[in-house]
């Protein structure tokens, strides 16, 4: 990070009063093209596209040099079953049956991969109908389990990757998740390898238009139940989505709080990411407390009969979002002890390059490490000062937040002098 873009990012969080982006709530009609790698750096990104909270594609150039690109396509553009059948058909991988809806959302089962892509093979030659439905392959952390295969690498733009860096650090797998804003309302970025996709995309805000009389949303955005006014009541009031037509070899950028719905229009393989930064950390604690809020709503008849309550909304919350305010105070300890060590050491060549997260955080500069402090440190405030926190007896974590709140702002002190 260049001190013009540390400028820039401090100004605006400095006036920044709420998770809201002002300027990305408003309807827009249609998405930045990003053609060149060699002229778009960074900063550029992060001026942009993070700090607005805007959509963005880039183009295939900035994926050409990829081995996906490379091994798993056919010469004529198409998903190369065989070599992906030679090369990964033992693993096991989970498959959702886009044809079934349960609790709004498709049920998985677990296949080889052998399986699936005999299923793929023959979905395709019985023109797109199997009698066992339509099974999609997602969420299946390749990298992970096969971590000597080349397959891609991580455009600089999205390697500031405070979930990834947190996984890292606790080792323990991926957080799991039709029309939805991707978990903790992160950002998202979403590659092809082969194949077309088309994106139907709400700026934040426009899914409350969407919402039923009941306030939940739509399974599919473009279903004919929508126009029915006694059951989705403001529909009339939300603007048209923005729609995206994703090529083979480009990707898709999807801020926090973007709704969005996919389509497969061709056999498609894609590589996904959720990632959270310094830039949305705050919009990620906004989310939570909603969430919290909204089970002790639902809940809220035992609370005086029911032996400790709030703990108890605790673990609703974690089980429907996979995480509580315990384990996000954990997540913010673990950034903020990343870039304390990075400011203290950046001059020494040990542990920093031999743990792949703080290797990344010097490459990005030791004002990105200021900048992530500050806003962890305002993050951090936040949750120390919640009321439902303070009845988790912080005090007993270690180190308790307020320690953890001094020794932060003493590293951004120090590295500013």
């Amino acid at each position: 990070m260049d001190r013009e873009t540390f400028a820039c990012a401090t100004k605006f969080f400095r006036d920044y009063s709420g998770p809201s982006r002002g300027a990305a709530c408003q309807p827009h009609n249609h998405v930045d093209y990003i053609e060149k790698p060699e002229t778009f750096t960074y900063a550029d990104f992060f001026k942009d596209y993070l700090i607005p909270n805007d959509p963005c594609v880039f183009s295939a150039k900035f994926t050409e040099g990829w081995a996906s690109r490379r091994k798993w396509v056919t010469p004529d553009g198409k998903p190369h079953l065989d070599y992906l059948l030679r090369t990964f058909g033992e693993a096991v991988v989970p498959v959702a049956n886009c044809d079934v809806k349960e609790y709004n959302c498709n049920p998985k089962e677990h296949l080889k991969l052998k399986e699936y892509i005999s299923y793929w093979k023959e979905h395709i030659k019985k023109s797109y109908r199997s009698a066992r439905g339509c099974l999609y392959l997602k969420d299946w952390h390749l990298q992970r389990t096969f971590p000597d295969q080349e397959v891609y690498t991580t455009p600089i733009y999205f390697s500031s990757d405070w979930l990834n860096e947190y996984w890292e650090a606790i080792a323990v797998d991926d957080y799991r998740t039709p029309f939805h804003a991707d978990v903790f309302r992160s950002y998202s970025w979403s590659a092809n390898i082969c194949g077309k996709k088309k994106w139907l995309v709400f700026p934040p805000g426009q899914e409350e238009f969407l919402k039923d009389r009941h306030g939940h949303l739509p399974f599919d955005i473009t279903a004919p139940d929508l126009k029915n006014g006694s059951l989705y009541p403001r529909y009339a009031q939300s603007s048209p989505p923005v729609e995206i037509i994703q090529e083979a070899g480009e990707i898709v950028f999807i801020p926090s709080g973007w709704h969005h719905q996919v389509y497969n229009l061709e056999d498609t393989i894609s590589i996904n990411h959720n990632w959270v930064n310094g830039c949305n950390v705050a919009i990620m604690w906004s989310f939570l407390q909603d969430e919290l809020a909204a089970v002790q709503r639902e809940i809220k008849e035992w609370k005086e009969s029911m032996e400790d309550w709030h703990l108890q909304c605790q673990v609703l919350m974690k089980s429907y979002t996979g995480i509580d305010y315990k384990e996000f105070y954990n997540f913010l300890k673990i950034i903020a002890e990343n870039r304390i060590f990075v400011l203290e050491h950046h001059h020494s060549e040990d542990d920093a390059s031999k743990r792949s997260s703080r290797a990344a955080l010097s490459s990005l500069g030791m004002l990105h490490a200021v900048f992530d402090l500050k806003r962890t440190a305002k993050v951090l405030a936040s949750l120390n000062a919640n009321e439902e926190f303070k009845k988790l007896k912080p005090e007993a974590l270690s180190p308790c937040p307020q320690a953890l709140l001094h020794r932060l702002k003493a590293a951004i002190d120090t590295a500013l002098l």
